[in-house]
């Protein structure tokens, strides 16, 4: 399986988005039920730690795992996917230690530098521009100040869809839906689907690094001419 080149594309996009929101805001804020999507999510203010689910408009896409919002108030602000961790987009930000079964290996590392790609593609075909309901549960923000929240599209559970279908890994925190996302990854690595299922012939070495027992033995003579292994 290889994965096409036309969704690095999409990374040249959205990469330049940065990471930071604003200042966290009150972090023991009541979280919302997580387990299904709010009757009437009327949250205007994403600081108010008294709102909880907001409806407001995806304006960008970061990565497969971060998007801006634009809530009601008009504010706009980075939202970190809570429960799911897509792969970086560069080999060198590449973590197969994070990805159980895949090798830390140059190979490895090109696996999940490319579904990266394609998870970033995936959000932003789906999510770009959409009506989405934000939920916050647990910890209300993160390390760079970015809310943590499940995203609803239509009614359906966007992070669950990323990790049913192998594009993100279980972001291992306690939350409500912690279990089910547990499962919903368990599942997508017995099926083999997404960044899980990793071949290594699907990234042959560099072709500067030729394997000398591949290359053709020198002919009897031993001065290599070309036209001495020919016919």
């Amino acid at each position: 399986m290889r994965i096409g080149l036309a969704a690095f594309a999409v990374v040249v996009l959205v990469v330049l988005a940065g990471c930071a929101g604003t200042s966290p805001a009150d972090l023991d804020s009541p979280p919302a039920d997580l387990d299904s999507l709010p009757a009437d999510p009327d949250g205007t203010d994403p600081n108010d730690p008294d709102d909880t689910a907001w409806t407001g408009t995806v304006v960008r896409v970061v990565d497969g795992d971060t998007v801006a919002v634009e809530f009601p108030n008009g504010e706009v602000e980075a939202v970190r996917l809570l429960g799911v961790d897509t792969p970086e987009t560069s080999v060198e930000s590449a973590s197969p230690g994070e990805f159980e079964g895949i090798p830390d290996t140059d190979a490895g590392r090109a696996h999940l530098q490319a579904w990266g790609a394609e998870a970033s593609a995936f959000a932003a075909s789906e999510l770009a521009g959409e009506e989405v309901t934000v939920v916050t549960g647990g910890d209300r923000r993160g390390g760079y100040g970015r809310l943590l929240a499940v995203l609803y599209v239509d009614g359906e559970d966007f992070n669950a869809r990323l990790l049913a279908a192998g594009y993100a890994r279980l972001y291992d925190t306690e939350f409500a839906k912690r279990d089910a996302y547990a499962a919903a990854e368990a599942d997508a690595r017995e099926r083999g689907v997404g960044l899980w299922d990793f071949d290594e012939s699907d990234y042959p070495p560099d072709a500067n690094e030729v394997d000398d027992a591949a290359l053709p033995s020198r002919p009897a003579d031993g001065d290599g001419a070309a036209c001495e292994l020919l016919p």
